[in-house]
């Protein structure tokens, strides 16, 4: 409501509002102190949209040049100008939009626009709110706008000092458009001097420098659709004159156009070199080597978005570290929103780096934080399946590539078999390398394997280990080996996780020859081999009792195996416990399970079984039972984990059957 009138001068209370609200917005709405010229830019940017889309409509709309965006900075007088020759506004107007608090005239301009159904030219606009202008009260403590509307003669000049109240006269303006000058709030002379470093009432940072200017129009208006030209005048020092005194130094005066312009993800793949790609890769990543795969992806449909994505040829130092910045730069109509969206990728394709350009995301009120929207989700499950679809034709047509890239991201990648949804699982699954007892040190994928495996086999058996040379060796193999059956070797700790799950691939079930019992052959030939092995058990049920009775703190059960042809002994994990690797790793991680104890599994055709049978039928009290017991624990857990469970007890052992052996 106006309150005082002189001819054409009025001063006017905000509309919305009380005092407090805009001091709400000034001090608490946004994180960045920066974020006023992007606010300010695509202001500008919506304004010269909406001229373009009017010319469309009307040819006799004038025009006042080429369009752009300007800014000017006067170190001197301490103001940052920012002006366009957009379709600007009238009195009616400014009154409305600017001295409305959350009235956005951007909103409803869009609106309009689309009610018309002229879909060919329906501007791009920017804003949503109607609140980024007044986040220029940020750094600074008053405000003039200068505006004229495309058609109109007379000018109308808005004024505040953001104390709840502001002024609109008449002006004059040389065409078309708006400029908005900024008169900068005082810059604080040390750490002390402001009292919040962000929304304090002294600047740190200068804005009337060029490197700041350029350095918040790189990082948040970088790819607005028209130049942001700025004035600089540079002076260069001259040589001196032919007697020796200084001459006169050169004045030079630049018009920079501080933005790239046109996105990179907004053209054609046919347009864009690859040198092009790799300097964008370089400019969002920091890292200098060339990206192995460029992605770029257009979503249209209920919801449009572009992305450009890269993998990257080597893992970044902090791949495993919990703070690594990880996630997709988010852009909202080429404005940039935020550096990490990470509800874009999940976590285990954070090393995929690259920018989502999404046009209408709902974000809140500041523009710095998404809102659950499900948009966000399509939007995920399309980068997703790029990414998996990208990674899968570099498995079938790039071998040697892509095995570089799972040496690097392998682990990262099975994070996701930790997931509950299996059809994503199986995705993921179908991109999983393993080293393989088929060739040493070769990486095969679980496709191959299954391709490889004989008719009568029913499962993909897999082994783990500290590493795949220390698997590959281990007894449990043994019986694999002497009946020619592959077996995939894993060493990586996620891999203790996701195989518990006992997850299945083109219908066979992954089974760890490390847990349980193994059903190997024909039913004629298990049914069989089981009948020798339940003799067996019978034959030595009072040696294995007795190495129960010296292990009963450390296993849980001995049994005869035919799991082994060569080792005496081995531990493997009973049912559904956590492998004694797995409970390590818990450990680390201050999570210790109760302890599970393991079965102990001995070979009875090896000779020194036969030995020590031997000397239990001789004495079942023999003082060497307990040493051959303790001995052949030690040696089965070493062969599993590659670690002695009781040091002291083992050295005892040992040293005493060296002792008895010498005398």
């Amino acid at each position: 409501m106006a309150t005082m009138t002189t001819e054409r001068t009025e001063r006017h209370e905000f509309q919305a509002e009380i005092k407090q609200l805009l001091d709400l917005m000034i001090h608490s709405l946004y994180s960045d102190r920066d974020i006023f010229l992007r606010e300010l830019i695509s202001n500008s940017s919506d304004a010269l949209d909406k001229l373009r889309y009017l010319q469309a409509s009307d040819a006799s709309i004038e025009s006042a040049g080429d369009p752009h965006i300007r800014v000017s900075a006067d170190a001197a007088a301490q103001t940052i100008t920012i002006a366009d020759n957009g379709v600007g506004m009238s009195r009616a107007e400014v009154v409305k939009n600017i001295g409305t608090i959350a009235k956005s005239g951007t909103k409803e301009f869009l609106a309009a626009a689309k009610a018309a159904q002229r879909k060919d030219v329906t501007p791009e606009l920017i804003g949503q709110f109607g609140v980024g202008f007044y986040s220029a009260f940020m750094v600074a403590d008053r405000v003039e706008l200068t505006t004229r509307r495309v058609g109109e003669d007379v000018a109308t000049v808005w004024s505040s000092t953001g104390d709840g109240t502001y002024t609109i006269t008449d002006g004059t303006r040389a065409g078309h458009g708006t400029t908005i000058t900024l008169h900068l709030k005082p810059r604080s002379t040390d750490a002390g001097d402001a009292t919040d470093a962000t929304h304090g009432d002294k600047l740190e940072r200068d804005y009337t420098q060029e490197w700041t200017i350029r350095d918040i129009v790189r990082k948040y208006s970088d790819f607005v659709a028209y130049p942001i030209r700025m004035e600089v005048t540079r002076t260069t020092p001259a040589d001196k004159t032919a007697e020796g005194a200084d001459a006169a130094p050169v004045i030079t005066v630049e018009d920079l156009t501080l933005n790239s312009g046109k996105a990179i993800w907004d053209r054609s793949k046919g347009d864009v070199s690859d040198e092009e790609y790799k300097e964008f890769y370089r400019h969002i990543s920091h890292d200098w080597q060339a990206p192995l795969r460029t992605i770029p992806v257009n979503i249209e449909g209920t919801y449009e978005a572009r992305a450009l994505m890269f993998l990257p040829s080597q893992a970044p130092p902090d791949l495993y570290n919990p703070e690594m910045k990880r996630g997709l730069q988010l852009y909202v109509k080429r404005v940039f929103v935020m550096d990490e969206c990470k509800e874009l990728m999940p976590p285990h394709f954070r090393f995929v780096k690259g920018v989502v350009d999404a046009h209408d995301l709902s974000l809140n009120v500041s523009r710095e934080i998404l809102q659950k929207d499900r948009q966000i989700g399509v939007i995920k499950k399309q980068l997703v399946k790029k990414v998996t679809s990208t990674l899968d034709d570099m498995k079938r047509n790039d071998v040697d590539n892509y095995t570089t890239f799972w040496r690097e991201f392998g682990p990262v990648i099975k994070e996701g078999l930790l997931g509950f949804d299996e059809s994503e699982n199986e995705k993921l699954l179908d991109l999983v390398m393993a080293y393989t007892t088929r060739k040493a040190g070769e990486l095969t994928t679980l496709e191959a394997y299954v391709e490889r495996m004989p008719a009568e086999q029913e499962a993909i058996y897999v082994l783990t280990g500290s590493s795949p040379e220390a698997a590959a060796k281990s007894p449990l193999l043994e019986t694999f080996a002497a009946k020619n059956i592959e077996v995939l070797l894993f060493a990586d700790p996620v891999d203790e996780l996701w195989i518990e799950r006992a997850a299945k691939f083109k219908g066979k079930t992954i089974v760890s020859v490390g847990r349980g019992e193994v059903k190997l052959g024909t039913e004629a030939e298990r049914k069989q081999e089981a009948e020798a092995l339940a003799d067996k058990q019978r034959e030595f049920s009072d040696l294995l009792a007795c190495f129960r009775v010296h292990l009963q703190e450390d296993v849980k059960e001995v049994r005869v195996s035919n799991r082994m042809t060569s080792s005496a002994a081995c531990l493997v994990t009973d049912g559904n416990a956590p492998s004694p690797r797995l409970q390590r790793m818990l450990a680390q991680m201050g999570q210790a399970p109760e302890k599970v104890k393991p079965v102990l599994e001995i070979n009875p055709n090896h000779a020194l079984f036969t030995k020590v049978s031997d000397i239990f039928k001789a004495s079942g009290t023999d003082p060497r039972l307990a040493m051959f017991a303790q001995i052949l624990y030690a040696q089965a857990a070493i062969s599993e984990t590659g670690q002695i469970p009781n040091p002291a007890a083992f050295s005892q052992a040992l040293s005493d059957l060296m002792l008895r052996a010498a005398t």
